[in-house]
């Protein structure tokens, strides 16, 4: 997932661009603009449905892979970097397509493991108000506008995801996911936390609140797995693919 490196105090003298999402999710003001909602509103709904029908026909022919989120911020000198180069190529190997968020940080580093070991390695770009521009490690490179259906596709065509230490983003999506684990609106479905120092901290927390103060089942806390081991989170994958029947092959 892509977690930008935009401050609070950045300078405000450049406009920056109106997104798809911004114009979609903002409240009108006043009634010129309420008017003019009105009337495209509904025409973009159509366009929303455009980019879910252009997300399935671009990617469903690579269902069966494996989601990567993580910092954009993450240095190539950082050993989470060299760990998610290191799972990615690992996956190529064993014939999985890499999808990330197609920036930099952790998400090029997992692209470029699986890129330099000739395996499938996907980017699903976002539209954003700074440009973030792909990594050079992308065999498929997909630009979406709209968040909610840029979610779906890491959903909808990986089996499992690898989550790496992130920020808002990250936690976005690994919290997104471990909902719909939860109310079983997906099954079998791995979720790997890289980096047990990382994580540790959260884990605990969920343990000591949420789990303590009844706001989580005592299972929910088996939704995921913490490691620190780029074989072990291929393998708790790999496990997966074998139970849904997914063959293993050579890229």
């Amino acid at each position: 997932m892509t977690d930008q490196a935009h401050h609070p105090h950045h300078s405000s003298t450049r406009r920056k661009q109106t997104t798809q999402d911004e114009q979609l999710l903002n409240i009108p003001v006043g009634e010129e603009t309420l008017r003019l909602r009105k009337t495209s509103d509904s025409w973009r709904v159509l366009r929303i449905m455009g980019e879910f029908v252009w997300g399935f026909d671009n990617l469903q022919d690579v269902a069966g892979g494996v989601t990567f989120f993580g910092s954009a911020r993450t240095k190539p000198s950082d050993p989470m970097y060299l760990a998610a180069e290191a799972t990615g190529r690992l996956f190529a190997k064993a014939g999985v397509p890499v999808f990330t968020g197609g920036g930099p940080g952790i998400m090029e580093a997992a692209n470029k493991g699986a890129f330099e070991a000739g395996g499938i390695s996907i980017g699903c770009n976002i539209e954003l108000p700074r440009e973030q521009v792909p990594n050079p490690y992308l065999t498929r490179s997909l630009d979406f506008k709209f968040f909610f259906v840029r979610k779906m596709m890491f959903m909808k065509y990986a089996i499992g995801f690898v989550v790496f230490p992130g920020g808002f983003g990250t936690l976005d999506e690994l919290f997104e996911a471990l909902t719909l684990i939860q109310t079983d609106k997906v099954t079998d479905f791995p979720v790997v936390l890289f980096g047990s120092e990382y994580w540790g901290g959260l884990v605990e927390w969920m343990r000591v609140r949420m789990l303590a103060e009844e706001m989580i089942s005592p299972g929910d806390m088996n939704l995921f797995t913490v490691t620190d081991d780029p074989h072990h989170a291929v393998r708790t994958l790999m496990d997966c693919r074998r139970r849904m029947g997914i063959a293993e092959a050579t890229p």
